[in-house]
Formats: C-alpha cells, structure tokens, sequence
C-alpha cells in the first residue's frame, strides 16, 4: 500500500490527486459531527468514469480501502474517511447527459444535484420526484447510496423507486451496469436494488438513469395546529388512510419555533405540534376540504388552507427549514426513525419522553404520512452530549419495541450500525457480509460501515 498515492499520481490528471492535508480535511466528513473520522492519504477528485476506475485499480491492487463521498450532505457518518484510506469524490461528475421527454428518463452522472436534475426536467414538462429536504445541495448518487426519501415519500416513494439503471465501478476497477430502462425487467437477480442503499460498500456508483413523471404543482395545501401531541398524531392516522395526499408533514413545538425565529412566519408557537398537508390532483380542493374536516375533528386549535400554490410553497419552506433552525440552537444529533404510520402517535409520544427522561431538547420533525420522523437532539457541553445519547438510544430501543426501523432514508453508516444487529439479526447480518464479499473480495469499499 505504501506506492499507491504515488501510482494515482502517475496514473490521474495531476488536478486530481490532492495530497493537501488541510483540503483532504475538508472531504473526510460529512454532517454527522459526533460520528468519528479518520486521517485519509490522499484525496481524488475525479472528473471521468475513466479515473473512478484507475483509482479502484489501484486500490484493489495496493489493498487499500476507499471511502466514496460525494456532496457531503449525509448524517450518518457513511462519508468519514478511516485511518489510511483514500477518499474518492465523485462530485465533479455533474452532468445532466441526456433527457428523454418521450420516454420520461434521464441520464445523469452521480455528482448531480437532486434540484438541478428537476429543475432540469421541467423545462421539458416533467419532474424528478424524490426530494429530500436536502435536494438543493446533495447529489444523485449520494442520494442513491443511502435510498434517500423525502416529503413525496407517501405518494412517490422513495429514490430507489425512480431508478431505472446504475453504471458503477466495482472494487477492482471494473464497470458494471444493472437495471433497465424498460417498464417491467425480471431477468435474474435485481442488482440495482442491491446498490440502491448500500452506502458505497459495493461499488461506486458513477452514472444513473432515473424515471420522470409528468409535472405536478401543489394545488391544495392545509396547515393545521394541534393543542396536544395525540391530537395530532390521531389526525395524522385518520389523515394518512383516508386522503389521497401529496404530503404529510409534522413539526412538534420546539421545531415549530425554531422555524418561527429563523423565518418570521408567525406560526402558532404554543402549540404542541403542525401538521401539513397537501394535494396535487385535480379534485385537491375537495381532499383539502375533507382534510380540514379531518383535522377539526380531532380537536385542532387553528386550521388554513389555500390553494394557491405560491403560500402553499411558503408553509413548505417552514418545513424543509426544521434542521438548520434547529441547528441554530447549538450542537446537534439527529435520529432517523420510521414506524407503520399508524403507530406516528406512539413514536410522538416516545420522542416526547425521551426529551423530558434524560432532560435534553428534542425537536421532533418528518414526513409523518408514511411514519418516519427526524427527531433532534440538541445539546451542550460533555454532560449534555451525555444525556443526548442516552437519550438517541431510547428513541431508537423504543421504536424497534414499536416494530420500526432505525434507519428510514438516512442510511447506517457508522451511527446506526451499533444497533443493527438487535434490528435485522445475526443470521441476516451474515448473508448481507456475504453478498459484499462477492463485490468486494478484498473489504476495500467503505469498511466497517453499514452492515
């Protein structure tokens, strides 16, 4: 392993190896801070397939592990670069290389941004579907390595829904392609879905082709405030099996007032929690209706709607605000939980207990239609870091005893990995470490994340 960074050096452009300390710093995180992180060797930034494939080469050869990042946007430390490894970013490939309006598929490199590839669609009358809060900033690929959701996740589903097919680079440097662009594909095993979620840990993923739909605006939106907890959490339920919505969101008080002082909104800041709503069909004015009909019923204080698509996007923003107001308020650690939806009011309550159980500020956010929440632990100094992890492993102990998961779109990487085990069992931890073998004979891609 000693002559590898030398061999990159011989191999690559001389612009991308970076043998900088301070910019190999810059790269070995991403936004999980208590996550650890190690000292890397070097840094490639490469700017072709061509050189994804020379750096694996020859780290497969040197047996040198490689850690994969690509915007940094992630929250499960799956991007932390350990001792001795190279960090291979994948960022500088960004193009959008070919849009097909008829067949509503694009072609895009992994380095994308999720809001460039839909705002790069709707200039042909379609719209890329996933759209983690995140989407301005993080990329195709990172959002394909961690299965990243979002608020469309009750009607859309989630990124891996959308893709059709994945060109990646295996450990040895070879190219792979799965998937396919036709509507219906059962033949063999289904490798994409094997890539989708595995945070870099069996191959990299360079190009993507993902599926389109026909473009869609919010044409209803509610926003309600709740007086209790189990109001909105009944509401929720009632609200998620009864209307056909686009979204449903909850924020609980302690979100819903960070997003006030960062954003000025004049929300309701005594209420106990906001739930949002909204439809994008022709007959959104009547589900709205019946949604603000739902929502009075279970004892809501305030109720607005509009269909008018410009507030509708305002009270939207509130929402994809809830985690830098809440970064705000001082170190941070955020949870990502997901239960059967019907179960929302119980993990409401739970996140609830924990904040007051180990005296730690919890603000309690997420796409509560399809029942996975972001609860965020905020804390300060050695004892409150204390006190906020305890209180993370409650959270995380209390929603598996609810029959959830503790991880719904963010991914294992290193924070979760401790609990997984107890989740999926021994046996299926075996059969996944299997699987990585056959990818990555030599354990060089991503080690000791994930699974």
């Amino acid at each position: 392993m000693t002559d590898v960074v030398a061999r990159l050096v011989d191999a690559l452009p001389p612009d991308e190896v970076v043998q900088d300390p301070d910019v190999i710093a810059a790269y070995a995180r991403d936004a999980a801070d208590l996550c650890p992180v190690g000292e890397a060797r070097a840094l490639v930034r490469a700017r072709s397939v061509a050189s994804v494939a020379t750096t694996l080469r020859l780290a497969h050869e040197a047996r040198c592990p490689v850690v994969t990042r690509g915007a940094g946007t992630g929250l499960s430390g799956g991007a932390n670069a350990i001792d001795g490894c190279l960090l291979l970013s994948v960022a500088k490939l960004d193009r959008i290389l070919h849009i097909d309006r008829a067949a509503r598929l694009a072609k895009v490199q992994a380095g994308v941004l999720n809001g460039d590839l839909d705002r790069a669609a709707a200039e042909h009358g379609l719209m890329y579907a996933p759209d983690p809060a995140s989407r301005d900033i993080s990329s195709i690929g990172g959002n394909v390595a961690t299965n990243a959701g979002g608020a469309c996740c009750l009607k859309y589903g989630v990124t891996g829904d959308h893709v059709a097919e994945i060109t990646a680079v295996l450990a040895d440097g070879s190219i792979i392609h799965t998937g396919a662009t036709s509507g219906k594909n059962v033949a063999g095993l289904d490798l994409n879905r094997l890539l989708v979620g595995s945070e870099g840990t069996l191959a990299v993923i360079v190009e993507v082709t993902v599926r389109l739909l026909p473009r869609r605006a919010a044409r209803g939106t509610l926003v309600a405030f709740f007086s209790t907890l189990a109001d909105a959490g009944r509401a929720i339920v009632e609200l998620g099996s009864s209307a056909s919505l686009s979204r449903l969101e909850v924020m609980d008080q302690t979100t819903v007032r960070a997003v006030d002082d960062l954003l000025h909104l004049e929300l309701d800041r005594d209420a106990a929690a906001m739930v949002l709503a909204q439809a994008d069909t022709a007959d959104a004015q009547a589900i709205i209706a019946a949604a603000e009909t739902t929502c009075e019923r279970h004892a809501s204080s305030t109720v607005f709607t509009t269909l008018d698509e410009s507030e509708g996007k305002v009270f939207m923003q509130a929402r994809s605000a809830a985690l830098p107001a809440l970064e705000k308020r001082g170190p941070w650690l955020l949870d990502d939980v997901a239960v059967a939806p019907t179960r929302i009011p119980e993990l409401l309550e739970l996140c609830a207990r924990a904040a007051n159980d180990h005296e730690v500020v919890v603000g309690t956010f997420g796409h509560a239609g399809d029942g996975n929440l972001h609860p965020t632990l905020i804390y300060d100094g050695e004892d409150g870091r204390r006190r906020a992890l305890a209180a993370f492993d409650a959270i995380l102990m209390g929603t598996l005893e609810l029959g959830g998961t503790v991880t719904g779109e963010h991914g294992v990487g290193l924070l979760k990995r401790p609990h997984l085990e107890r989740m999926l069992g021994s046996r299926e931890l075996q059969l996944m470490r299997g699987i990585k073998t056959v990818f990555d004979p030599r354990g060089i891609l991503n080690p000791g994340k994930g699974y």
